[in-house]
């Protein structure tokens, strides 16, 4: 599906959702994103979208779309199946990338210890891409992802006895 048969299809159930009995139009979309979000997209911007004149969005308009439809951001691109599949890079050379970007990562989010060390401990892992990909399939469990982070929270540091 592309983006623009995503977005036409977004506008459908958004109209139902909302109670209008049919699609929300372009221009009603442009206009909610204006007062609901204080965004600005135009109904001749929508319309390129929809019909391929422009195949991408900017991050800004992204990000803004998918929180007027809530979906997530990454929902809103061209599905991978309408495209030739890419080359195959060397696995060896895969990880060593995916290993530095969870490095550069770690260092990048280090005001929030738990992430960085979250990052840094995937990226010491010998199967840190298995470990990814491994997590990419468990969040798509909404209830799974709510028990795990509900029963995983962080040590509590142990109190100090006060001496007397």
């Amino acid at each position: 599906m592309t983006l623009g048969q995503k977005i036409a299809k977004l506008r459908t159930l958004a109209g139902f959702t909302r109670g209008f009995g049919r699609e929300m139009t372009q221009a009603e979309v442009s206009k909610a994103v204006r007062e609901e979000f204080d965004g600005k997209i135009s109904q001749s911007y929508l319309s390129q979208l929809e019909s391929g004149a422009r195949p991408h969005l900017t991050g800004g308009t992204r990000l803004l779309l998918a929180r007027f439809f809530r979906v997530h951001p990454g929902y809103l691109v061209d599905d991978l199946e309408d495209h030739a599949p890419l080359p195959a890079m060397p696995r060896h050379e895969l990880d060593d990338r995916l290993d530095l970007w969870l490095i550069a990562g770690s260092e990048e989010f280090a005001v929030d210890r738990p992430l960085g060390e979250a990052l840094l401990k995937i990226a010491k892992h010998e199967k840190s891409r298995d470990c990814l990909v491994w997590f990419g399939s468990i969040v798509e469990n909404r209830q799974l992802m709510e028990r795990l982070i509900t029963d995983i929270e962080p040590p509590q540091s142990p109190k100090r006895k006060r001496r007397a």
